[in-house]
């Protein structure tokens, strides 16, 4: 009796498929070629995506790096955000006073692009043959003010030479500036000093620091009761104000030019995109002036 059920159970697993029959074989063909077919088509799409990939970021294999002014920092991260969108091309950024820049980049440091807030900087640079020729263009420019904590008391400040500074606003203990021996924004400070006729004076007083954005941050501590950076400093932070606003004639033109540093395909791309309307308006929106677009032999 149980031999014969069993041998029931067994004809029954026969011809369900069960235990190797003829639509068990069947089954496996078809579980294995779609299988096969599943992984082939899998495959292709991946394939597919990466060939994409490959193409979108060809030129940016190797990332480029973009050694700018610290003034600079918070338009040029945001161009290095749009562009990597754009290009896939990774962008790496160095930020400091155009000096330590400049004598980084004639030590060897290995930029791809450079972006000074100094003409002379970027003269030097030319000089010793660290730029690529016929790259270099003026970008932006900038101007000089005089700015204070924002809660601090207003003060009246006339930008003038019969206005005394030094006697009028005593109060004025410390002047935080860039390093007029190093840094651009010190300089044409000093230089708007000297014009004023109130350097001697105001020299007491005054706070050299690394960078402008190491001067703004002062003001914005309240560590200094007041300091001179770009008026897009001051527009950047919510904890300065505004009290005064050099005129342009006091002091060299406050303009930004960039140049090529190396060979990079990329690194002329990055360059021309900061020109591209997109850019000019992020530019405008930080308050910097944009200058005229580079020329096609600039490429």
């Amino acid at each position: 009796m149980h031999q014969g059920g069993g041998s029931r159970q067994q004809g029954a697993r026969r011809q369900s498929g069960i235990g190797g029959g003829r639509f068990a074989r069947s089954n496996r063909f078809v579980d294995n070629h779609g299988g096969t077919f599943m992984r082939f088509t899998t495959a292709i799409i991946l394939l597919a995506a990466l060939c994409a990939a490959c193409s979108r970021a060809a030129p940016g294999s190797q990332p480029i790096t973009i050694f700018a002014a610290a003034s600079t920092t918070d338009v040029m991260r945001q161009a290095g955000r749009r562009f990597e969108d754009t290009t896939g091309i990774r962008v790496v950024f160095s930020f400091d006073s155009s000096s330590n820049l400049a004598r980084q980049i004639k030590a060897g440091s290995p930029a791809d692009v450079y972006l000074s807030a100094d003409e002379a900087w970027m003269d030097d640079l030319a000089a010793a043959g660290a730029i690529r020729q016929g790259t270099r263009r003026d970008l932006l420019a900038n101007e000089l003010v005089l700015i204070a904590p924002a809660d601090a008391e207003d003060v009246a400040v006339q930008m003038s030479s019969e206005f005394d500074f030094a006697g009028r606003l005593p109060q004025i203990r410390r002047i935080a500036i860039g390093d007029p021996d190093h840094v651009p924004a010190g300089r044409y400070a000093r230089q708007a000093l000297l014009a004023l006729g109130w350097w001697e004076t105001l020299q007491p007083r005054l706070v050299p620091a690394q960078d402008v954005r190491a001067a703004l941050r002062l003001v914005e501590m309240s560590e200094a009761d007041a300091g001179i950076v770009y008026s897009t400093d001051a527009i950047a932070s919510t904890k300065v104000r505004v009290l005064a606003r050099f005129p342009a004639e006091l002091h060299d033109p406050i303009v930004y030019p960039i140049a090529q540093c190396g060979d990079s395909a990329g690194a002329l791309d990055f360059i021309r995109f900061l020109y591209s309307p997109e850019m000019n308006q992020v530019f405008r929106d930080a308050g910097f002036r944009v200058m005229g677009a580079p020329q096609d032999g600039g490429r």
